[in-house]
């Protein structure tokens, strides 16, 4: 996309927004751009697909998570919220999910919040307390929470604490002795991220953090149940990350879903290989939640944490209505 202006032409509003985006969207990408400012050193690099597959094949005492959950009447997905609380809380009440005291009143809706709660904010251990306790709640009343994964959950686990803000690093000390004993594979907010998965499809949606490939539309329940045994510490430490940690392509990390063009031949053979009609993803940033492949793929990572300032914006399914867009405010 060329910016370029005869040099008698002003930069309408328009122009300015679409530079600021692409810039934003530079600067969002967790791989291949300058590092953001850290209280950690960078470490050393993940192991290959290769070795992280091998060691996620050791026996797992978990039980299995089903990847797969029926239709329900409404269902609203949430983006990356990467530790903005105060944000959270904004896409929880446009839900209509929570109340003004964190009390879940969505009875029978199901949320699915796409991961990256952590990093690039001060509040993640506030956010996550809050997600899982409304998990519990939201089953009680006959609906549904569901966080998935998101590779910033995976990174963290891996001792990748690159993007983490200062006030964050101490942020879990009180049930650890530091972030790292917390999050490793085995720790106490690690076992609990370990109940979750990184793919879910609810009834005609497949939801995940970067989307679904075709190539790995046959690895979801391997792709959860590794991530899931490495992170409750049964299947090595920091080092064995799972593949949905170390492969570009896969559904924490690609972009191929995010940024224009998308093949959306390659969308079609993923959804048909799901039996789906659509999928939902984050991870790449938009300036408000976008559509592609006449709707076959839906972008809701709208930088809605304070590190992006972007807009609350969530998206909300019912079936035989077309998705829609609900708003909250700051």
């Amino acid at each position: 996309m060329s910016f370029e202006r005869p040099a008698t032409r002003c930069l309408t509003l328009a122009d300015m927004r679409a530079v600021l985006w692409v810039t934003v969207l530079a600067l969002g990408c967790d791989r291949g751009h300058p590092r953001e400012k850290s209280a950690a050193p960078v470490p050393p690099p993940l192991p290959d697909r290769a070795a992280s597959s091998a060691s996620s094949g050791a026996a797992c005492t978990l039980t299995e998570n089903s990847a797969r959950l029926p239709a329900a009447k409404r269902v609203v997905a949430i983006g990356d919220l990467h530790g903005d609380l105060a944000a959270t809380r904004s896409a929880l009440v446009a839900a209509g999910a929570i109340d003004a005291r964190d009390r879940w009143i969505g009875g029978d809706l199901v949320v699915v919040q796409t991961g990256d709660v952590l990093d690039r904010g001060d509040d993640e251990q506030a956010i996550l307390d809050l997600l899982y306790k409304l998990e519990v709640d939201a089953k009680a009343a006959g609906g549904a929470l569901i966080p998935l994964l998101g590779n910033h959950e995976l990174m963290n686990a891996a001792g990748d604490f690159r993007y983490v803000t200062r006030n964050a690093m101490t942020d879990f000390d009180e049930v650890a002795k530091n972030r790292l004993a917390a999050l490793a594979p085995g720790g106490v907010y690690a076992k609990k991220m370990a109940a979750h998965n990184v793919i879910a499809i609810v009834g005609d949606t497949v939801f995940s953090h970067a989307g679904v490939l075709a190539e790995w539309t046959t690895q979801i329940d391997e792709v959860n149940r590794s991530s899931r045994c490495w992170l409750d510490g049964q299947s090595g430490g920091v080092a064995d990350g799972p593949s949905a940690l170390t492969s570009e392509d896969g559904p924490v990390w690609t972009r191929a879903l995010g940024i224009d063009p998308v093949d959306c031949t390659a969308v079609s053979k993923a959804l048909t290989a799901l039996g789906v009609a659509r999928m939902v993803v984050g991870h790449t940033v938009q300036p408000q939640i976008t559509s592609a492949c006449d709707g076959a793929v839906w972008r809701i990572d709208v930088g809605l944490g304070k590190n992006y300032g972007g807009p609350i914006e969530v998206l909300e399914l019912v079936p035989g209505a077309p998705p829609k867009v609900l708003r909250g405010t700051r």
